[in-house]
Formats: structure tokens, C-alpha cells, sequence
């Protein structure tokens, strides 16, 4: 099991709009690194400065559609994961972004329902089930829940800790 932050927790939200590019998550002039660490202190520096500063660990993101769009580099959901982000819900998801955050073992909800949360709002996910619950309004809003497969992923902190599970032979991945 993965030492990431338990998406389960309710914990603050930090909304974002819809469109928001790679570049926004991690301005790529801070892309000297990948390690998380570092990229974190950059998290959303030009679309919301003081984000990487103020972040707890266990919060989460939420977004409209089409969140991670651009570019395809790993570093802005690492950015995010280093900052120790629980979980992203959002009403899309770019298509490479969405893989890369699976692939790094953050959890990440398709809800359409999204743009009911607002910023501030204590909500948790529960990712078996596809469900975010905001405890701050007491709604819970449907998500499509991760294919069992992707879902293990998730669950053992990413491909490369799923990966070394496997090559080990102990049966965990």
C-alpha cells in the first residue's frame, strides 16, 4: 500500500476553473527536477500563488474539465503529488494527464459534478465506490469509479512500485 495521504479523510478543497494546462500546475521555468519535493514548491505559482505554501497534506483539487491539458510531462501531477495532495476530482480530465497521475499513484475521479464544490468545502473520495462526499454541504455526487486494474495501481503507490512488486514475485501487486 501506497504512503500517499488517505483520499477517504475529509479534507479542504482547492478549486480550480476548467482549461487548466500542465503549465499552470507546474510552471515549466521550475522544471529543473523531478523530484517532487522540489516541483511542489512550485504548484500553481502563476495561477494561484501562495497554493504551494498554504497546501496540507491530504487536501485536495478539484477542477472543471479538461484539467491537466498540454503537455504531456509527468512533472505538473507530480508537482501535485509531492505537495501531498490526497486526490483530484474533476468534471474532465486530459487524457494523458489523467494516465500520468494513475501512473504516479494519485487518485483521480471523473465527476460531473465537480463544480458543486467550492473552494474551501471539507470533502473526501471514496474511490471503490466512484463517490465525493462534501461534508461541508452533506451532498454526495456520483464519479466514475477507476477499473479494478488502474484501481491496484492507485493502490500500491503507481507503476513503478507496482512494477517492482511484480518483478519481486511477492504477490502484493
Amino acid at each position: 500500500m501506497s504512503d500517499r495521504p488517505d483520499p477517504s479523510v475529509p479534507a479542504r478543497a482547492w478549486v480550480f476553473g476548467d482549461d487548466i494546462d500542465t503549465d499552470q500546475i507546474a510552471p515549466s521555468r521550475f522544471i529543473v527536477s523531478s523530484d517532487p519535493d522540489e516541483l511542489a514548491q512550485h504548484a500553481f505559482n502563476d495561477l494561484r500563488p501562495g497554493f504551494a505554501a498554504d497546501v496540507q497534506a491530504g487536501e485536495f483539487v478539484v477542477a472543471g474539465e479538461n484539467f491537466g491539458s498540454g503537455s504531456s510531462r509527468e512533472q505538473a501531477p507530480l508537482a501535485l503529488a509531492g505537495a501531498g495532495v490526497a486526490g483530484i476530482v474533476a468534471v474532465s480530465f486530459a487524457r494523458i494527464f489523467f494516465r500520468n497521475c494513475i501512473n504516479l499513484g494519485l487518485p483521480v475521479l471523473i465527476c460531473p459534478d465537480a463544480g458543486k464544490i467550492s473552494d474551501g468545502d471539507e470533502v473526501s473520495m471514496d474511490l471503490d465506490a466512484g463517490v465525493v462526499e462534501n461534508h461541508t454541504t452533506g451532498e454526495q455526487y456520483d464519479a466514475e469509479p477507476l477499473p479494478p486494474f488502474l484501481q491496484e495501481l492507485v493502490d500500491v503507490g503507481g507503476l513503478k512500485a507496482y512494477t517492482k512488486a511484480k518483478l519481486a514475485g511477492d504477490g502484493e501487486a
